[in-house]
Formats: structure tokens, C-alpha cells, sequence
């Protein structure tokens, strides 16, 4: 009997080892580091070639950059900035915290921003080429450098035309006087959804991407037809 049982307890401890390479495998990666400079992986010196997985978090330092490939789309990050990946069904997302993110997205691999006023993406599913830079906990510019980008504010669109570059400012919606509304409690007790504040940049998107990134993008698989 206990020879029936260790034999059992062997081949529950051989069965599980088998499993978990299957396990290990599940977890697909999203793209490779194309370039790293003064820049971390998960808290690690970033290397060119590495592999990236959904939950990875980034930052570049003073002078850094890191240029991620996806297929053949791109994220980038410039200097000081940090952000996260993920993937959710509508493909790869890069939430940005802090800096400056952009991505350049062919229409066959969406990638979406993921930043304080909404998830930024291609327009329609078609290529674009889009920065953020975070100026503020409530402020942030969002530069539209090849083809439209849309604004999603938790299902309200906000659309960037290619070429413009526009400040966004996050403002909370002002709290009802109890003179505006009979019932003052469920005014107090419902959730105000913030409002963003729109202003075009005079110049559009000029000077706001480096030219290497701009060259890299460019010579890329995503390259834009003129």
C-alpha cells in the first residue's frame, strides 16, 4: 500500500514539472526593444533585442530613449518618461505616466496610448503616427503627426487632424448649487464626470519629436505612402 502511494505521489510531481513549460509558454511576447538608450526594463538596464510581454514597465532617464517593436507598428518613449504595456482585444496599449510616448501604427496592428485624459489611437483603424506629452497631472499635448487621431474620454471621441498639435486640459465639472437642483443629495452623491478643455498649439507639431525618431519611424515598416 504505501508503494501504490509513493508511486502515486512520483507521477503527480513528474505530471506537474511536464506542465509547466506549457505554462510558461502561454504567456505570448508582444514585441522586441529596437533601441535603448539610458533605459529600463521592469527596473533593468534596457537592451536592444530584448523581449517584451503585456505588464512590462518602462522609463528612460535624462537624455534616454527606447523604442519598442510590435509587429509592424512601433511604441517609443523619450527622455524621462515611464509608461506600461498591455494588451487588451483591440491590441497592443502603452499607458503612459509620466514624459512623452508615441507610437507609429499600421492598420493591420492597432496600438492605442493609454494617458490621464483618455486612450489615444489611429482614427478608423488606418496608420497614424501620434505623440503625447504629459505637461501636468491635469495637462497634456497631443500632437497628430501622420493621419487623424481619435480621443477616447470614456466613450466620448475627440478627434486630432493629422498636422495639428492640441493642449489638453483636464477639468472637473462644477459642483451644482443646491438652488440648481431639488434634490442637492443626489446631486452630491453622483459622480461629475470630468471635461476636457481643448486649445490648438500655433505651429502644429513642430519641434515636438526628435528627428532620430522621427527618421526611424520613418524608414520603418509603417512608413506612410504620400
Amino acid at each position: 500500500m504505501r508503494k501504490i502511494a509513493r508511486f502515486i505521489l512520483v507521477a503527480l510531481l513528474v505530471a506537474g514539472l511536464c506542465n509547466l513549460p506549457s505554462l510558461a509558454s502561454s504567456e505570448k511576447p508582444l514585441g522586441v526593444i529596437a533601441q535603448a538608450e539610458r533605459a529600463r526594463l521592469d527596473n533593468t538596464n534596457a537592451s536592444t533585442g530584448a523581449t517584451v510581454y503585456a505588464g512590462d514597465t518602462f522609463d528612460t532617464d535624462i537624455g534616454g530613449t527606447l523604442r519598442l517593436r510590435l509587429g509592424t507598428s512601433q511604441f517609443y518613449l523619450l527622455a524621462s518618461s515611464a509608461a506600461a504595456l498591455a494588451q487588451n482585444s483591440s491590441g497592443a496599449m502603452l499607458t503612459l505616466t509620466r514624459g512623452t510616448a508615441g507610437f507609429s501604427s499600421a492598420a493591420s496592428g492597432q496600438l492605442q496610448l493609454d494617458t490621464p485624459a483618455g486612450i489615444v489611437r489611429g482614427a478608423q483603424g488606418k496608420p497614424a503616427y501620434g505623440q503625447v506629452t504629459i505637461k501636468s497631472p491635469n495637462e497634456l499635448v497631443v500632437s497628430a503627426f501622420r493621419g487623424e487621431l481619435l480621443l477616447d474620454d470614456e466613450g466620448e471621441f475627440h478627434s486630432i487632424p493629422e498636422g495639428k498639435s492640441y493642449r489638453v486640459t483636464i477639468e472637473p465639472d462644477p459642483e451644482p448649487s443646491q438652488n440648481d437642483n431639488k434634490d442637492f443629495q443626489a446631486a452630491q452623491n453622483h459622480h461629475r464626470k470630468r471635461r476636457l478643455v481643448f486649445a490648438i498649439i500655433l505651429g502644429g507639431v513642430a519641434g515636438l519629436a526628435s528627428y532620430e525618431i522621427w527618421q526611424e519611424l520613418s524608414e520603418s515598416p509603417t512608413k506612410f505612402d504620400h
